[in-house]
């Protein structure tokens, strides 16, 4: 299936009004159209409104549900910032079709050893403060996170200082979204 290509939901599925975050019910049989299908979720436009579809759902869109690819376990029990930073990269804010560390979302990184593995604190924010958008991202990269091999805890620290604006995105991320 193609972006803007029209579905039939298969089954009844439970989504998210963007921008705001209400929950919403979408009953089987409705036509959407696919927006964007990136890191495991789905955005949908239906009723003239953008709803985001989890991953958990996929088959409600006719899509297989997904399994991550995960790093592999690190070897001395530390998970590597690399890793982390590849798997903070299949997190996508709904509305943009670019990955929050390119976006420049990520503040920071940090990493501890625990026992057993590792406690990852991710310092990141938002494109602005009162997105609805924001639990719903934070919700994704920590359940990622975690999923990783040889982290034991993760927590999401979404701070507003700095603020977020253009500047912070990779060159990538302005090509992207046309802003060169």
């Amino acid at each position: 299936m193609e972006l803007d290509e029209i579905i039939e939901l298969t089954r009844n599925c439970d989504a998210v009004l963007i921008p705001v975050g209400t929950p919403v019910y979408i009953p089987a049989g409705t036509m959407v159209r696919l927006v964007q299908r990136l890191g495991g979720s789905y955005t949908v436009s239906v009723n003239a409104n953008l709803v985001r579809i989890a991953g958990k759902d996929a088959d409600a869109l006719g899509f297989e549900v997904e399994q991550p690819d995960l790093p592999p376990a690190p070897s001395e029990g530390v998970v590597s910032q690399e890793a982390l930073y590849g798997v903070l990269r299949t997190c996508f804010d709904p509305e943009i079709p670019v990955n929050i560390v390119d976006l420049g979302l990520v503040y920071r990184l940090e990493i501890e050893p625990v026992e057993g593995g590792s406690r990852v604190t991710i310092y990141m924010t938002l494109t602005a403060p009162g997105c609805g958008m924001g639990p719903f991202i934070v919700d994704d990269v920590r359940q990622k996170v975690v999923a990783v091999p040889g982290v034991r805890e993760a927590f999401v620290d979404l701070v507003f200082d700095p603020p977020w604006d253009r500047s912070m995105m990779s060159d990538l991320a302005r090509l992207q979204l046309g802003f060169f």
